[in-house]
């Protein structure tokens, strides 16, 4: 009687042992063949830096590639397409930009304005041949990833007060030495 009831057990315990690994493949199966929600979010690439885009600029010509920076300076236009410097805080890199990409950028960073931060992806052009040899990026994807503001510069009451204390110094380096003339 006890031999019918361990070899019970032991023919339960196989049975669930199977039944897991049949679980397993199953549920492996199901979220490959099923599409997943988070399949329809687009995934974007990691971003390059500028740096590592300069020191190895051979590895990475021809290459689509990710960069991101502030835009700075002046959009340039040039017909149907723009030149966009983008600075990543190390670096800045020319991108060849379709105009109506171009337009999507309302700041660029100057001494009045923080600068759009921009995404581009693009071919990466080690020494580009229709630019004169230079190191650009020509983009087909542009995204703005955080708006530019406009800049006020408030006024440093320190330096006011150091150039005060200056213009005293001199006033009275003048004086003495006009009273020491006569």
């Amino acid at each position: 009687m006890m031999r019918k009831v361990q070899d019970t057990r032991y023919k339960t315990q196989g049975q669930s042992k199977l039944k897991n690994v049949g679980f397993c493949l199953g549920a492996l199966l199901f979220f490959l063949l099923v599409p997943c929600p988070l399949s329809l979010v687009p995934c974007f690439a990691q971003p390059v830096a500028s740096t590592e885009l300069i020191n190895n600029a051979r590895l990475y010509d021809g290459k689509d590639v990710t960069y991101e920076g502030e835009a700075i300076g002046d959009i340039m236009r040039r017909g149907t397409y723009a030149w966009v410097n983008l600075n990543d805080g190390k670096n800045a890199i020319g991108c060849w930009v379709p105009l109506e990409l171009a337009k999507a950028i309302l700041y660029t960073g100057t001494y009045k304005s923080k600068g759009d931060w921009i995404e581009v992806t693009g071919s990466f052009q080690r020494a580009c041949p229709q630019h004169g040899g230079d190191l650009d990026i020509h983009v087909q994807a542009l995204r703005k990833m955080v708006s530019g503001t406009m800049q006020t510069e408030r006024f440093n009451l320190d330096k006011r007060n150091l150039a005060l204390l200056f213009l005293g110094v001199v006033c009275l380096v003048l004086i003495l030495s006009q009273l020491k003339r006569k």
